[in-house]
């Protein structure tokens, strides 16, 4: 059987490419690479060092704590992977945080380069030399940039077409609409005293897929009402969220009606 055309190609800098190399071996990111759906490559920044040491951090000018990435390594690996559909993205806080968004804009892309930041982070040239966009995958540090390059190879290549065995899985994550997933359940259908939503068991397919949909809108209402501002309303949605707030709205109590006394 021939083997399917490369859609992304991914190459990631890093000093440490055993993190990156285990991480992408397994699971549903391993089965694509062997299917060769997808590449990801980590390139070892230490090869593009100076000196005999192979030297790729400095002190910072001005004083400070800790060590900077210096502008020649970094620039030569990424020049050394480089062509004109390649798209170079810097791990580091200051970015602009990844969200799911962004993982289907990447997902359509032929060619990712992922600079990994160490020590104390980049030298500002580097943001300017390559002219690369900036992510971050949360308000938080790491002690690198190897595990938040993961997180985006994994967010990303699972939309990549075939790369999920059942298409339909990626549709139907948090946040794909814009809310959070509706609870999911498998068998037994009672656990301690804990059934499944009847619907569920019903075999109805549109009655599943309602309930569903109002079960997410209700949870993004609860957990994450931020996501509501943008999230892809329809006809459908509009309706649905106005019997959650039905639902939500509270009983009257004893004596509210008309003519209490």
């Amino acid at each position: 059987m021939a083997e399917r055309a490369c859609r992304l190609r991914i190459h990631v800098i890093t000093l440490f490419p055993e993190i990156v190399r285990v991480g992408v071996s397994c699971s549903i990111l391993g089965r694509a690479r062997e299917a060769g759906i997808i590449e990801v490559e980590p390139v070892d920044l230490r090869s593009f060092g100076e000196g005999p040491h192979l030297v790729v951090d400095d002190y910072p000018y001005g004083g400070g704590p800790g060590m900077v990435m210096k502008p020649g390594p970094v620039c030569r690996a990424v020049r050394a992977v480089y062509n004109e559909d390649s798209r170079i993205i810097l791990l580091t806080p200051q970015g602009r945080r990844f969200d799911q968004q962004w993982a289907e804009e990447m997902s359509r892309e032929s060619h990712l380069v992922l600079v990994c930041g160490r020590y104390e982070g980049f030298d500002e040239r580097i943001r300017e030399v390559l002219d690369a966009e900036e992510l971050s995958v949360g308000d938080y540090v790491l002690t690198g940039g190897e595990v938040a390059a993961l997180v985006v190879i994994e967010a990303v290549c699972r939309l990549v077409p075939g790369v999920v065995g059942d298409p339909r899985a990626p549709r139907e994550d948090s946040f794909a609409r814009g809310l959070l997933e509706a609870p999911r359940y498998t068998r037994p259908a009672d656990f301690e005293g804990h059934g499944v939503p009847e619907v569920l068991l019903s075999g109805h397919h549109e009655r599943v897929r309602r309930w569903r949909l109002r079960r997410s809108l209700l949870r993004t209402l609860q957990r994450r009402p931020d996501l509501l501002a943008g999230a892809h309303w329809d006809a459908e949605m509009r309706r649905e969220m106005r019997m959650v707030l039905e639902e939500l709205r509270p009983e009257p109590k004893r004596g509210d009606g008309a003519g209490a006394r």
